[in-house]
């Protein structure tokens, strides 16, 4: 009962704030903007709702992907003439996404993005 106790009293603290930052940002700079998979149901334990989390999480993983961005481009990892090719219709996509974000419900959006979650985590373990 203790435990449970600190971990609930965990999620409202700086403390909890700053490891997800944090996890988030090892994550981000591991898998690209794979931090969101982390940190929108770490945002969801705080008590926020879904489309909250969702959101929050773009605006957390937005500065986080500049800066790896930059890294990763001093470094020259960065493929750009094959990046920039996916860039037009992924900015329509973030357009359609932000307006179906607004039309689903919270149910349906945690159920996609768990699908999303486990065929992602089911084709990784396949390479």
């Amino acid at each position: 009962m203790r435990i449970k106790n600190k971990l609930k009293n965990l999620k409202h603290s700086k403390a909890y704030y700053y490891i997800v930052g944090g996890v988030t940002g090892i994550a981000n700079g591991l898998f690209g903007s794979g931090g969101g998979m982390l940190s929108v149901p770490l945002l969801e334990n705080t008590g926020l709702e879904a489309k909250k989390a969702h959101a929050s999480s773009i605006a957390i993983t937005l500065p986080l992907s500049v800066v790896s961005t930059v890294i990763y481009s001093l470094k020259g990892h960065i493929n750009y003439s094959l990046a920039l090719k996916y860039i037009p219709l992924g900015l329509l996509g973030a357009i359609a996404g932000s307006w179906l974000l607004k039309k689903i419900s919270n149910k349906i959006l945690k159920k996609i993005f768990g699908v999303i979650l486990i065929i992602s985590g089911i084709r990784m373990l396949m390479l």
